[in-house]
């Protein structure tokens, strides 16, 4: 399936079109005073590795960028605002069992247009519980895996990737599912994807960020065109969430070639304000772009503390 291509203006904005994260960040980022624009990682080849068995006995792995609560990490809840203390930079592995309380506050998903209340909108694990009793798969794996967001390339290609493939190997996964969140989470999970593809596991990617997942290169990519933090269906929607994860099963099962993309049919209700708002710095007024500046330093001076207290606590235990 193709999808129409990018308009040059926003204004000019289908509600096919997808938005332009690449672009619409730089000019972000550029405004607020960051100087020289953030290098997204791009690959020209592309590993594919298709499934070794039917999906029907496939075990199937869940790759969230959501983070584990913390109830002593400030507001977590549905939109709250952007959370650095929440963040976290290694990964980790949790059980699937009865209902995992992970959230999304630590990410730049859509706050305007969307507000996490869901958890089922960016966490399927309910949908792939019910795939595995209905025998869609043959099972989830006994854990899901939380992906961290690292900023760098190298950092999640030597630390993050080989972390998860090594979990995934342990819990004798053959497939895994990876849901995007924010514009980096795109740019991590597709990572992800291309590092575990190589080693032999099969992937699908699921996002809303099309631009930065193929700039990037993976085998396979569900696009929902909808507000980041929405990758897995509407929220309050159980219909939209069980056809989208049938949507990445199917891509699993049936792309034949890398860098297979499917749109999924689903529309975003309402009008689509919500493509022009995101980092659209042409919407803001310079108050407002004084303010973002202030709270974007102040975030970045709390997960530099955090980081330096997570390699801390690191080198204590060896």
């Amino acid at each position: 399936m193709t999808v129409k291509a990018q308009s040059k203006s926003d204004k000019k904005f289908d509600r096919a079109d997808p938005v332009a994260y690449i672009a619409r960040t730089r000019e972000y980022y550029q405004a607020l005073g960051y100087g020289a624009p953030y290098r997204w990682a791009h690959f020209d080849n592309v590993p594919f590795t298709p499934l070794a068995k039917p999906l029907s006995e496939c075990r199937i792995a869940l790759v969230t960028t959501a983070a584990l609560y913390q109830a002593n990490k400030g507001d977590q809840g549905p939109g709250a605002v952007y959370n650095a203390a929440a963040k976290f930079y290694r990964g980790y592995v949790h059980s699937i069992d009865g209902a995992p309380d992970v959230r999304i506050s630590h990410i730049a998903y859509d706050r305007k247009h969307t507000t996490a209340e869901d958890i089922n909108t960016w966490f399927p694990l309910a949908q792939m519980k019910r795939a595995a009793d209905d025998g869609r798969i043959g099972a989830v794996t006994e854990n899901f895996y939380g992906f961290p967001t690292n900023r760098s390339h190298e950092t999640t290609r030597s630390q993050d990737c080989p972390d998860l493939l090594a979990h995934l190997q342990e819990d004798k996964a053959d497939a895994a599912i990876l849901v995007a969140n924010c514009p980096v989470c795109h740019q991590s999970t597709a990572l992800a994807a291309r590092h575990l593809e190589a080693a032999g596991i099969a992937t699908v990617v699921m996002g809303c960020a099309k631009d930065i997942v193929e700039h990037v290169g993976v085998p396979r990519f569900l696009f929902n065109n909808f507000p980041l933090g929405n990758a897995a269906g509407k929220p309050h929607n159980t219909a939209s969430q069980a056809q989208t994860l049938g949507l990445a099963l199917d891509l699993l099962d049936t792309a034949s070639a890398p860098r297979t993309t499917w749109l999924s049919p689903l529309e975003w209700s309402g009008d689509i304000d919500w493509k022009l708002d995101y980092c659209n710095i042409e919407r803001l007024p310079p108050e407002e772009i004084s303010r973002r500046r202030e709270e974007f330093d102040r975030q970045k001076n709390v997960a530099k503390k955090l980081r330096l207290d997570d390699a801390n606590a690191e080198d204590s235990l060896t």
